[in-house]
């Protein structure tokens, strides 16, 4: 697939591309290292910028081979937990996540190499959408963290429309269109304009808040469930809805949980496992009402792999509350769009995420973690409401503000906030933009194969003389 460049610059030499690299390397460390200063997250466009100079390579082997070191450097050290989980195991995931980011390079330099910079840049942010909404959402190792839309998030956009923005942006500084980044800037403010007023009137109309009280347990034993409870409503005695993490239970829901649920009036949802047989089994959530009876249940829908973790849901749907419609997501579930915005387009004014974060993963684990809830919030404009083993535990607004929250560890930590339902949440608009992203960049990779492999066919009929 190597080509002559038509562009009339040179590539990168080897010098310059190691500095690109290591621009690249520590503008997303910083970006996703200061989650305490948000502001820090716009270094992350420093990253988009470094990655799109460093496909300028001579040809698209040298271009994998950075883009896959700028990702391994990239991702190992922000997941390096995935050691204490997998061990050794653990550089292989590695090594798949920085494949994309290789690939991404790869693609970019073989469309610039044959067709030119100018024409090539438009194809950069729907490359890098399309290979990450695969990444993220569609092959077997699903895995969404470290998406540019986690560091700098913009709430009309969604995640992957933030990570088009910033690519097409650094596109256009790449081939020197200085009109085209106004453009594109003009565009967002446009964007924005369009849905605003409709944020800000879901706002003024926001019905009576729901008290939520959030309890933070990992494996605790059952017997002492109702006693937290207990404790937790004599705080918040006028809150109407408890919840607690997934794994709670080892099995379905005890009377003793029904029997707390029916005396004091309220509701309970936990985590636990609904068995089809003795080893085999659905990770569910269950609704437990005031009368004592599940009134819903609804489990794990993408199971996460190499674990034991259950079956995945035959299907999903919302929560009929007393005070509206609810989505129950598990986990790792609120890290994929397809599952959540199911759940928003039935209707869920608000999501309760139980999730199981072991302590023993880390500290930066979690808070790699809790960078999800508050995009995911701010997307849909709409509340959520995470309950983890052992943090970090958030209440989040539909503006993506976390009101409440828990500490890393915490073994019973309680945490409460007061939500309101908006009358109904919305799809962000890269919802509909990276699925069609995806299948251009399919395109696009085979035309570009089927052009290198013409050219090699030629190449061994043309006689040597």
């Amino acid at each position: 697939m190597t080509t002559t460049s038509p562009s009339t610059t040179e590539p990168l030499s080897w010098t310059k591309s190691l500095l690109w690299l290591a621009f690249a390397v520590a503008c997303f460390h910083a970006a996703y290292t200061s989650i305490h200063y948000p502001a820090v997250g716009l270094l992350i466009f420093g990253y988009a910028f470094g990655l799109v100079k460093l496909t300028d390579q001579p040809n698209v082997r040298r271009a994998f081979y950075f883009g896959l070191a700028t990702g391994f450097l990239c991702y190992a050290p922000q997941l390096f937990f995935f050691w204490r989980i997998f061990s050794v195991a653990s550089v292989v995931l590695w090594l798949v996540l920085a494949f994309w980011v290789g690939l991404f390079a790869a693609l970019v330099c073989g469309a610039t190499r044959r067709w030119g910079k100018v024409k090539s840049a438009w194809l950069i942010p729907i490359i890098w959408t399309g290979l990450e909404y695969f990444r993220s959402e569609l092959y077997f190792l699903k895995f969404s963290w470290m998406n540019i839309g986690y560091a700098f998030p913009f709430p009309l956009l969604g995640m992957y429309g933030v990570g088009f923005i910033l690519l097409a942006i650094a596109a256009a500084y790449f081939v020197g269109r200085w009109i085209t980044v106004t453009i594109w800037i003009f565009t967002i403010i446009f964007i924005a304009a369009m849905f605003l007023p409709d944020l800000a009137s879901s706002k003024r109309k926001l019905p009576k808040p729901v008290t939520f009280v959030g309890i933070q347990m990992e494996f605790p034993p059952e017997n002492i469930i109702p006693k937290i409870l207990t404790q937790a409503l004599a705080k918040n005695t006028n809150a109407e809805i408890f919840v607690l993490s997934e794994y709670t239970l080892d099995g379905g829901v005890p009377d003793s949980l029904k029997n707390w649920c029916r005396e004091h009036s309220r509701y309970v949802i936990i985590g636990g496992k609904d068995f089809v047989t003795n080893d085999i089994y659905y990770n569910t959530a269950f609704v437990i009402g005031t009368n004592g009876g599940i009134v819903f249940q609804q489990a794990k829908s993408v199971p996460i792999q190499f674990f034991h973790d259950g079956l995945p849901a035959p299907k999903q749907a919302v929560w009929n509350s007393p005070w509206g419609k609810i989505g129950i997501c598990i986990c790792y579930d609120l890290s994929y769009t397809r599952v959540t915005d199911e759940l928003v387009r039935q209707g869920a004014q608000l999501l309760i995420v139980p999730t199981m974060d072991v302590e023993f993963w880390g500290k930066h684990q979690h808070e790699l973690h809790s960078r999800v809830a508050p995009v995911r919030a701010a997307e849909y404009g709409i509340p959520i409401f995470r309950v983890a083993s052992s943090g970090i535990s958030q209440a989040v607004t539909g503006g993506g503000e976390v009101v409440a929250q828990t500490s890393v560890g915490g073994y019973g930590e309680i945490f409460s906030a007061q939500l309101s339902l908006p009358r109904q949440g919305f799809i962000p608009l890269d919802r509909y933009l990276a699925p069609i992203c995806t299948g251009i960049t399919g395109i696009v990779a085979m035309v570009l194969m089927l052009l290198s492999w013409k050219e090699g066919r030629r190449k061994i009929c043309v006689p040597s003389v």
